[in-house]
């Protein structure tokens, strides 16, 4: 069986990155056994991303989500063909796009089983922040352990390999994670 868990956001964006962070933090993290785990970085890609999301069995995407009287860093789990009616992907052009692309796919014939795990962010303006708010930092937690449970049901052994990692420190990095090293040269930031 070939999973996809996939981060979606602007990492530029505070909360609006959180998918991608995940998808860095749980790769640090874990090493995924007895199944084929891929985990990526999807950014703000959308429809870039149909030639690889029908490659699998079974989909996972980290995203934030609006909903109805929603608070900030209220978790969502639900199946992408079963939408609960308090929410829309109309938060953001990242989410909106994403959403257009599952339903192209979906169209098509060709969408796997396709499950979201969402957070309700705060959405900041025009300003740019890699920071993550506490509210969603917390619930990225909730998120993992959806994930991890999930994976397990499916046979998947998670295994930690570094337990020290944190979602801070990743998500000050989730710009040049699976950059060549080559390619940063000049722009390596130090990491404290």
């Amino acid at each position: 069986m070939k999973i996809l868990v996939l981060g979606i956001g602007n990492i530029l964006f505070g909360d609006e990155g959180i998918g991608v962070h995940l998808v860095n933090y749980l790769n640090e993290k874990y090493n995924f056994k007895d199944a084929e785990v891929d985990l990526i970085d999807g950014g703000t890609l959308a429809q870039r991303l149909i030639p690889i999301i029908v490659e699998y069995d079974k989909v996972f995407i980290f995203d934030t989500v609006d909903v109805d009287e929603g608070k900030i860093g209220d978790v969502y789990f639900f199946d992408f063909l079963n939408v609960p009616e308090c929410i829309s992907f109309e938060g953001s052009a990242h989410e909106v796009e994403m959403l257009q692309t599952l339903e192209m796919i979906h169209l098509m014939g060709d969408l796997p089983e396709t499950k979201i795990i969402g957070v309700v962010p705060y959405v900041i303006g025009e300003d740019t922040t890699f920071s993550i708010t506490e509210p969603v930092r917390k619930a990225a937690k909730l998120m993992e352990k959806i994930l991890i449970d999930e994976l397990e049901k499916l046979g998947v052994e998670c295994e930690i390999k570094n337990p020290n990692v944190k979602l801070e420190e990743i998500a000050k990095l989730s710009y040049k994670l699976g950059v060549p090293k080559e390619s940063l040269k000049g722009f390596e930031m130090e990491n404290k």
